[in-house]
């Protein structure tokens, strides 16, 4: 794909981007990276994290559980608390696992990379895991792990209360749909879900260390991006 330019500085950006081999067009429009005071509900957010702090109580209680038995740290989720979008991957790394937060490492720089395509700050969104313990050698999790999880997932997505959830990869995919298809398969497509009487919009897309793996699928990424910033646009979502 062809690359467009916003400015003479983004020759630069180009190549500091293009270490971590993306290929995503960048938006014309810039990106405020000032600091700017929004009026937030304090009592909302409050709520939230003492919700979340239980919700981690919760998961931390889970009897015989491998993950969690060879796991050094529980990452639930971090981010804007109160962002309109929250975003799913499958399962910390070792990077994640180090940390103590999401989506690190390459496949971190390649998550933002994305979003700055369409206009958007990573630290504007709130991100979380299908899974909430890094697997053993980073096994993909088993449907039973998935299953068990997903409930834990699904209270998550309630705390938080997004106007539009992102899906990364076949696991967040399993864990929110229930459904083992293939990914290619249910990519691009925007689905619902239902929890607490309340519906959220969904799209499941490839997770960020996929495309690093087989880059030749960052077009279909893109594509996926493209709706995403037109449902943004379309429920009039300020981000």
């Amino acid at each position: 794909m062809t690359k467009k330019y916003s400015d003479q500085n983004m020759s630069y950006r180009e190549e500091l981007l293009n270490s971590i081999e993306p290929n995503f067009i960048f938006s014309k429009n810039s990106i405020n990276r000032f600091k700017t005071k929004k009026v937030v509900n304090n009592k909302k957010n409050f709520d939230k994290n003492a919700e979340i702090i239980e919700l981690k109580k919760l998961i931390n209680s889970i009897q015989n559980c491998n993950l969690r038995n060879n796991s050094q740290n529980l990452i639930l989720g971090d981010g804007n608390i109160s962002s309109p979008i929250m975003i799913i991957g499958e399962a910390p790394g070792l990077e994640e696992e180090k940390t103590g937060k999401t989506f690190q490492g390459e496949s971190g720089a390649l998550l933002e990379k994305m979003f700055n395509a369409i206009n958007i700050q990573k630290e504007h969104i709130y991100s979380g895991y299908a899974i909430n313990f890094r697997p053993p050698e980073d096994r993909k999790p088993t449907t039973q792990e998935i299953k068990r999880y997903s409930v834990f997932l699904k209270e998550h997505i309630s705390i938080i209360d997004p106007k539009i959830v992102i899906l990364f990869g076949s696991t967040a995919m399993e864990s929110v749909t229930s459904t083992s298809e293939r990914i290619s398969n249910e990519r691009g497509k925007w689905k619902e879900i239902i929890l607490k009487n309340k519906t959220y919009p969904l799209m499941i897309t490839f997770s960020p260390s996929y495309l690093i793996r087989f880059p030749e699928n960052k077009k279909f990424a893109w594509e996926d991006l493209k709706k995403i910033r037109q449902k943004i646009r379309d429920l009039n979502i300020k981000i």
